[in-house]
């Protein structure tokens, strides 16, 4: 007599193949042997090495990426960065910005001409008084960030997190402050001494936490804006930052 049917393990129907992909997609960490005990909570019994043809390959490490990190831990982390400013007399001023990620705040700010481990380490303790300092700081691998700032730092209870060299997309937050603090204000004036500008860094982030709205922030400020309804009055423009931008309000006739 002639044997029905194919010999061997029985045909994987469509159904299951597209679950398997399904589940190793969504998870991208989960080894062989987790989908296959995932599968069997379902009602599915299948072999590991049915899991190994169908499965997914993700192209991702197995670990959390540099994006993950961030996100996860963005209610507790800051970071810091120098940016340089020329004066109209030639002078190089450093600019030390302290960004706190949660909500985009500008912590603490100041500006030197001859920025070192001890006056950096200084501007974080000065940032953070009384025990308030989060749990992380994000920071690249600068020779001013020497063994006095680091001292300083740990004693604040940070945990220091380092950036690759040469990576500054992994500092991606204040890169960004930097950039529209360049973009928005100083591209547009002529900085004249520290003096000068320390008072303009003042003005503008006085509009950049209380007016700018973010994107990120859900297109609201970092000092979050009530939205203000049409009947509150007529809507009035007042300049900020000498001019250069500008807030609005609506306000009874």
């Amino acid at each position: 007599m002639s044997q029905e049917g194919r010999p061997g393990r029985p045909t994987v129907s469509k159904e299951i193949r597209a679950l398997i992909r399904k589940l190793s997609a969504a998870n991208p960490r989960w080894g062989s042997p987790r989908i296959v005990g995932e599968l069997r909570k379902l009602g599915i019994d299948v072999a590991k090495s049915t899991v190994d043809k169908y499965r997914v390959r993700s192209k991702q490490p197995p670990s959390p990426t540099w994006k993950t990190f961030l996100k996860n831990h963005v209610t507790d982390m800051v970071s810091i960065d120098f940016f340089v400013v020329p004066t109209v007399r030639f002078r190089v001023l450093f600019v030390l910005v302290v960004l706190a990620h949660h909500r985009r705040t500008v912590v603490h700010f100041n500006v030197t001409e001859h920025p070192t481990a001890r006056w950096t380490g200084q501007q974080i303790v000065e940032a953070f008084p009384w025990d308030t300092a989060p749990n992380y700081l994000l920071r690249d691998r600068d020779g001013v960030y020497g063994s006095q700032f680091q001292r300083r730092v740990k004693s604040l209870g940070f945990h220091e997190v380092l950036t690759a060299p040469r990576s500054p997309w992994q500092n991606a937050f204040v890169e960004r402050l930097i950039g529209s603090i360049r973009r928005d204000c100083l591209d547009h004036v002529v900085v004249l001494n520290e003096r000068h500008l320390k008072r303009m860094l003042n003005s503008y982030f006085n509009y950049y936490h209380r007016w700018r709205t973010h994107l990120s922030l859900g297109m609201d400020s970092p000092e979050s804006r009530a939205v203000q309804p049409r009947a509150l009055g007529k809507v009035v423009q007042f300049p900020e930052v000498g001019g250069l931008h500008h807030h609005y309000e609506r306000l009874a006739a």
